[in-house]
């Protein structure tokens, strides 16, 4: 009689790696290879931190491998990312719900919080003012407020369905008394007050980049990321409004991706100083108040 194998989490996960890099999948929503992608999977659905080493020879239960079998099998043939299928995803070392109405977080931004947007924002202390435009899942709105706990921010989005993501995300980390949730087009929806600092990533990816984008983004809201030819549609706006909604040694970082360049060349008398990043990610920039 032959003995019936035994699932393991490094088994499980080798296998899945396996099925994954034969695949045609892109990984930019929290992994960037195929091994990590199956990590995730698997130590999602056994409860276990995503961060800390585990014991790879523990056995998995052939009912939580169907489970985990039936998501990969649905990411191989839907290309639908992984943060969508677990509804869960990591930003700042903190966990958010995360679904379809949202951009799955993912900004280069999450380093600026655990730094305290030094030497950008200088507090000594006191409290600040943040609004965070385009906020989706409140990701960077949440993030700062429990990183940082003399910050009070204002988080607007166009999208009533992401804010419906982003009241889940506030509810969960039990943070309403510093993130408030607003409906605005623009600054339009706003509470009348100037900021020490503004936070935007708002929709920036251009016709070309959109024309061309990896089947997995094509499954999260194109109003999130699509703003015209050369990707500064929105961008244009929300510099021409945002001086009066800033205090005198306030700033903005803004998060424009690969429209660097097209912003240089619409913007050059706005001075820009472009952030680098340890952990990856570019296009981002801070701007004074005074530069606007």
């Amino acid at each position: 009689m032959q003995k019936r194998l035994t699932h393991t989490i490094g088994s499980v996960i080798k296998d899945l790696t396996l099925q994954f890099e034969r695949a045609d999948l892109y990984y930019g929503h929290g992994t960037d290879n195929a091994y990590d992608e199956a990590a995730w999977l698997v130590l999602h659905m056994l409860g276990k931190p995503l961060h800390e080493d585990c014991e790879v020879t523990e056995p998995v239960s052939d009912e939580l491998w169907q489970k985990i079998n039936r998501i990969a099998q649905e990411r191989l043939a839907s290309n639908k990312p992984l943060a969508y299928l677990l509804q869960s995803s990591w930003f700042c070392g903190y966990e958010f719900y995360i679904d379809e109405r949202a951009l799955i977080p993912r900004s280069p931004i999450a380093e600026l919080i655990l730094d305290d947007y030094l030497p950008w924002l200088q507090t000594q202390g006191e409290t600040v003012r943040m609004l965070d435009m385009c906020t989706g899942s409140a990701c960077i709105a949440i993030a700062t407020a429990l990183h940082m706990p003399n910050v009070i921010v204002d988080a607007s989005d166009i999208s009533e369905e992401a804010l419906e993501v982003a009241s889940l995300n506030v509810d969960k980390h039990k943070i309403a008394e510093r993130v408030f949730l607003h409906k605005s087009d623009m600054f339009t929806g706003l509470p009348d007050t100037q900021y020490d600092l503004i936070v935007c990533n708002p929709p920036y990816v251009d016709k070309e980049d959109m024309d061309s984008l990896p089947h997995e983004y094509l499954h999260e809201p194109a109003l999130a990321l699509a703003s015209g030819s050369d990707g500064l549609d929105f961008v244009r706006k929300f510099l021409n409004q945002a001086k009066q909604y800033l205090s005198a040694n306030g700033g903005i970082v803004l998060e424009v991706g690969n429209s660097a360049e097209a912003l240089e060349r619409n913007f050059p008398n706005i001075e820009k100083i472009w952030l680098e990043f340890d952990h990856g990610g570019d296009g981002v920039c801070f701007i004074h108040a005074k530069s606007l």
